[in-house]
């Protein structure tokens, strides 16, 4: 719940991870500047104000000082980094992640469709326009957030632009997802990078509003004191995890990718190629971007004269990935 150190804690770690020849960089989600964790630890209805209030103070804006920091941290390290933010757009507040290149330039960003359960209390939902991949010397980046993952369509499409690092940063814990993260992996024939905040009770400022109802006594004796207990955890494409599950400790997890295994894997499974039936299957993607408000100049509109209505911002044409190879 404060911007400012948990920028220079990105910074912190990204030194470190690139200190020991890290290329690509990634955070949990929502860590800048950190979770709302008290919608599932207290309720809302009870008041959540001033936490609210808190977190929309030191969101992120999508440009500002603080993406030009991010930036700056990436570029000074030399590596791709990827930190999830809670990003606010007027008097919304999405949960976002932000892919910056090592020349320090936002390279691309993506709003979570769906929050889960409880965060619909907190963030809104994102649309199609951001669920795209981005490419790297290493192959191509993409990934979706926390049990986004678990939405067949959306990792479909993302498949279908060829991804080799999938990254999910998340908060769900267990063994289940780490089960999760094997599964994808197999699916995809692609890396997949887990990752997930690593939060004592300790850790929590002593400037937090009520922290007895912020994280009760009662939820601190059963969790060890672990509001979040970490799961980060890195698989290559056959489902063979190799690093982590880290929990109740923090660390940098790093590995070495060999993009050479992502091309043999799909020799032998391809969702989106030779193993897809584009013949039987289809998916059409809304990729359009959806503003609260859309500006048209009817008087002017070329279809004026011909009593049609307008055509601008309308959905494009369903696009078949499944027929690209």
């Amino acid at each position: 719940m404060d911007r400012e150190a948990t920028l220079a804690r990105v910074a912190d770690l990204t030194r470190e991870a690139a200190a020991g020849g890290a290329e690509l960089v990634v955070f949990p989600e929502a860590f800048v500047p950190g979770p709302p964790v008290w919608i599932d630890t207290a309720r809302i209805w009870d008041g959540d104000d001033q936490w609210y209030g808190l977190l929309a103070e030191h969101a992120v804006v999508v440009p500002s000082a603080a993406t030009e920091r991010l930036g700056d941290i990436a570029r000074e390290a030399g590596v791709w980094l990827v930190v999830g933010v809670d990003e606010r757009e007027g008097g919304t507040i999405y949960n976002t992640l932000l892919y910056f290149a090592p020349d320090g330039k936002l390279a691309s960003t993506h709003r979570k469709l769906m929050p889960t359960g409880s965060e619909r209390t907190v963030w809104g939902m994102g649309d199609g326009s951001t669920l795209r991949t981005v490419a790297t010397p290493f192959g191509r980046l993409g990934g979706l957030i926390c049990w986004e993952n678990y939405m067949p369509l959306a990792r479909f499409h993302m498949y279908a632009q060829g991804v080799d690092v999938w990254v999910a940063p998340t908060l769900a814990t267990g063994d289940a997802w780490v089960a999760t993260m094997q599964h994808m992996a197999r699916e995809g024939r692609m890396f997949v990078i887990g990752v997930n905040p690593c939060i004592h009770a300790d850790q929590i400022p002593a400037s937090i509003p009520h922290p007895d109802a912020f994280y009760p006594p009662e939820d601190r004796k059963r969790d060890g004191g672990w509001l979040m207990p970490g799961n980060t955890v890195i698989v290559d494409p056959t489902g063979v995890v190799m690093a982590g599950p880290v929990r109740e400790t923090e660390r940098v997890v790093s590995a070495e990718l060999d993009l050479d295994l992502v091309r043999g894997a799909r020799r032998f499974f391809d969702p989106v190629g030779h193993y897809n039936r584009p013949d039987v299957f289809r998916l059409a993607v809304d990729t359009t971007p959806r503003p609260a408000v859309v500006e048209m100049d009817l008087v002017n509109h070329p279809d004026r004269e011909s009593g049609k209505p307008p055509t601008d911002h309308q959905p494009p044409a369903p696009r078949n990935y499944a027929r690209k190879t």
